[in-house]
């Protein structure tokens, strides 16, 4: 696991990174900051800059917008990322990725927005 950051901005603030909180007295993890643990009501939490890479456990295509700013990127992928630091999330990914998929993040602008999008992670070695 990373070291705490003070306060590391992310991708919800702007920047091209991810954030996730842990718990210092469960050692639950959890992305989207609160200002206390989901799963024990402990506080304050600790926030940390993730690494942004993982493993594919679900995608999606949409094919229907939700919004009109949305109707320029039809068809798009929404995947679910299990991430190296410990804990799942939803971002945009390419097409053609296949569940197991070792993925890593960059970032992409959607609707005006920046946002986490992955890619198939190039080979090690």
């Amino acid at each position: 696991m990373s070291l705490p950051d003070t306060d590391p901005a992310d991708w919800t603030s702007g920047a091209e990174a991810i954030a996730y909180q842990n718990c210092p007295s469960c050692a639950a993890v959890w992305h989207f900051r609160r200002g206390f643990c989901p799963a024990c009501g402990s506080q304050p939490p600790r926030t940390h800059r993730a690494a942004g890479h993982g493993v594919l456990y679900a995608i999606t295509e949409v094919r229907r917008a939700a919004t009109p700013e949305a109707k320029a990127h039809v068809p798009y992928a929404i995947v679910l990322v299990d991430m190296a630091d410990g804990f799942r999330m939803m971002a945009h990914g390419d097409p053609g990725l296949a569940i197991g998929d070792a993925v890593s993040a960059r970032f992409v602008s959607f609707t005006g927005r920046i946002v986490p999008h992955f890619s198939k992670a190039a080979p090690k070695g």
